[in-house]
C-alpha cells in the first residue's frame, strides 16, 4: 500500500448527501476481484448517459477535475452496501482523499485499508472546502497527514483528527498484511521454537 503523508491535488466537490456504495461503483462492476480497473465504472451512473457516452455536467468528467485527487462530500458519504470495491474504484480513478462530515463506519474503516485518507470535518469547514473545490482548475487543496490540516489555495487552514494507529498505517502504508510482517522475525522466532518444542505438531 502507498504511503499517505501529505498530498496537493485537485479538489473535486460532489455536494450531494447519502452517497451509496451502489452510486460509487455500481453492482455490474462487481464481478471482479482484482483492484485495479475499477475506476471507469466510478459514479458511473452520474458520469455516464444512457448511450455510454459521457455527461457533460458531471463534475469528474469536467476538464478542471478530471485529475482530482481529492474529493469533497456531502454528509454520510459510502453508505449503503459493504462492498470494498467502493475505495478500490475511487482509488483507481486517483482519488487519495474524501472529506465529509461523516462517512458509513464499513466504508469508513474500507478506507483505511486500502490507503485512502477520509476527513471527517464540521459542516462549516466543509461549507469553506466546498467552495475552495468549486474554483475549477484552482480548486487545489493540501491535505497534510502529518501535521493533520488541510491547507486552502488562499493559505486557510482546518485542522482534523484521525486515530492514532490508523495515521501510523498510512503514514507507514501499512494495510493488514503489511502490519503482519513488521512482526514477521517475532513470527520466525515462535515457529522455530515451537518446531523444536512440539516436533509432532
Amino acid at each position: 500500500m502507498d504511503k499517505f503523508t501529505q498530498l496537493t491535488g485537485v479538489a473535486a466537490p460532489l455536494a450531494v448527501v447519502n452517497v451509496d456504495t451502489d452510486m460509487i461503483i455500481p453492482k455490474d462492476y462487481l464481478k471482479t476481484i482484482k483492484r485495479t480497473g475499477l475506476g471507469k465504472g466510478l459514479f458511473a451512473e452520474m458520469r455516464y448517459r444512457e448511450d455510454g457516452t459521457e455527461n457533460p455536467d458531471f463534475v469528474l468528467n469536467k476538464p478542471a477535475y478530471r485529475n482530482a485527487e481529492i474529493l469533497v462530500a456531502g454528509d454520510n458519504f459510502g453508505c449503503g452496501s459493504s462492498r470494498e470495491h467502493a475505495p478500490w474504484a475511487l482509488l483507481d480513478f486517483g482519488i487519495r482523499c474524501v472529506i465529509s462530515t461523516s462517512f458509513a463506519d464499513i466504508f469508513y474503516n474500507n478506507c483505511f485499508k486500502n490507503g485512502i485518507l477520509p476527513i471527517t470535518v464540521s459542516q462549516s469547514d466543509l461549507d469553506k472546502l466546498m467552495d475552495d473545490a468549486e474554483r475549477g482548475s484552482n480548486a487545489r487543496l493540501t491535505v497534510d497527514l502529518v501535521a493533520e490540516e488541510i491547507r486552502g489555495p488562499d493559505g486557510g487552514t482546518v485542522k482534523f483528527d484521525i486515530d492514532p494507529f490508523r495515521r501510523h498505517c498510512l503514514l507507514n502504508g501499512l494495510d493488514d498484511i503489511g502490519l503482519t510482517l513488521e512482526k514477521a522475525a517475532s513470527i520466525d522466532t515462535f515457529e522455530s521454537r515451537n518446531a523444536s518444542q512440539r516436533p509432532w505438531a
